[in-house]
C-alpha cells in the first residue's frame, strides 16, 4: 500500500522529468483560441457571414513550433495538436465567431484584392498568415529561459466597407522560470492568440 502511495505521487513529477533532464521527444499542445472578452458588436460590423480563406503558414519549418534544449543538452519539440498549425488556429477562430453570431464559411481561395470580393457570396472574409510561431527554450541545472515569438498577417476583406483590412501582428514575450513543462508552452501559445484576436475583433477595422 506504501508503494502505491508513493507511486500515485510521483506520476505528476514524471513528465517534468522526461523534458528536463531524459530522453529527448517530441510533445503535443493543444494550441486554440478562446476569447475572454464579450463583443457585441462584431456582427454588425463584419455581417452576419463571413468566408473563412485557407490560413498559410509562411515558416520555413511547419512541422513543429518549439524546441526544449535539457540540461543534459537533450532536444524535444513541441507541436500542434491539431496540426497542421494553421488548421488549429483556424478552427478554434472559427468557433468563437460563431459563438458571436457570425456565421463561417469555409471559401477554397480569395486573392486578398477587393475586386474579388463581389464574387463571394458572403459579408466579410478573413485569411491569415503564420510568419511566425515558435517557442525556443534552453535550460540549465536552476532555470530555463524561454523565449516565444508568434507573427501573423491577418487580411480581412468588408463588403459594406468596401475595404481590405491588414493588420501585421508580433508578439514576443521572454521568461525565466524553474522547469519548463509542455503544459506551460501551450498556456503561453494561447494567452499570446487570446491577446491578438480579441484584440482583432474588437476592432477589427484597424490598420
Amino acid at each position: 500500500m506504501k508503494k502505491r502511495s508513493l507511486y500515485l505521487l510521483l506520476i505528476p513529477w514524471l513528465g517534468l522529468f522526461i523534458i528536463n533532464d531524459a530522453w529527448g521527444g517530441t510533445y503535443s499542445l493543444h494550441i486554440y483560441y478562446q476569447t475572454l472578452r464579450e463583443i457585441s458588436s462584431l456582427r454588425q460590423k463584419l455581417g452576419g457571414t463571413i468566408g473563412i480563406a485557407p490560413f498559410q503558414d509562411k515558416r520555413s519549418d511547419k512541422e513543429y513550433i518549439g524546441h526544449h534544449t535539457s540540461p543534459r543538452r537533450v532536444s524535444n519539440y513541441f507541436k500542434s495538436d491539431p496540426f497542421p498549425l494553421e488548421k488549429a488556429i483556424r478552427d478554434s477562430l472559427s468557433q468563437a465567431l460563431s459563438r458571436y453570431g457570425v456565421k463561417t464559411v469555409p471559401i477554397s481561395e480569395w486573392s486578398g484584392k477587393q475586386e474579388s470580393m463581389k464574387n463571394i457570396e458572403v459579408d466579410s472574409i478573413l485569411t491569415i498568415e503564420i510568419k511566425r510561431f515558435w517557442m525556443e527554450g534552453t535550460a540549465t541545472q536552476s532555470k530555463t529561459k524561454m523565449n516565444t515569438s508568434v507573427y501573423l498577417v491577418i487580411h480581412l476583406g468588408v463588403k459594406k466597407a468596401g475595404r481590405v483590412f491588414t493588420r501585421n501582428v508580433f508578439v514576443g514575450k521572454e521568461r525565466t522560470i524553474a522547469r519548463l513543462t509542455p503544459e506551460e508552452v501551450e498556456q503561453t501559445f494561447n494567452q499570446i492568440l487570446t491577446n491578438i484576436f480579441d484584440n482583432f475583433l474588437s476592432n477589427p477595422y484597424e490598420i
